[in-house]
């Protein structure tokens, strides 16, 4: 099963309460083919353009697993519905959470031990003077 997302606009002409009756219908639809992740609530808004003669619409998203065979047959049922007035079926990506990675620790200077002892300047010059002369 796939986890698929439906956002539709619901007709203006229906109140509030039967906006919310309409999407409770459509979920339980999508319960009867998937398994439902997240529920339906409508929204009024203003469009930015007119569909179907309409300036205003309840938006309504719901989020649900479905198997991809069954994708043509929901979309048909929802076709079917007069008060829909535009819809969009959509597969929603699962994003994998990386596992952190461990932080490395650093111990303080005082259970790091000795600091390792500093060359002299003048015992370097020596040596390489050594070496330069060989």
């Amino acid at each position: 099963m796939k986890l698929y997302q439906l956002t539709y606009l619901i007709s203006p002409e229906l109140n509030s309460e039967e906006a919310t009756d309409f999407s409770q219908e459509i979920d339980s639809l999508i319960s009867k083919k998937g398994k439902l992740i997240k529920p339906a609530i409508p929204s009024k808004k203003i469009l930015a353009y007119p569909i179907k003669k309409q300036t205003t619409a309840y938006l309504t998203r719901s989020e649900f697993h479905l198997d991809p065979q069954e994708t043509e047959n929901f979309k048909k049922e929802i076709k079917t519905k007069s008060k829909i007035l535009r819809f969009l079926l959509s597969e929603k990506k699962v994003h994998k959470i990386k596992p952190e990675r461990p932080k490395i620790k650093v111990a303080p200077k005082e259970k790091r031990g000795p600091a390792p002892k500093k060359a002299e300047l003048e015992k370097i010059e020596e040596k390489l003077e050594e070496i330069l002369k060989e």
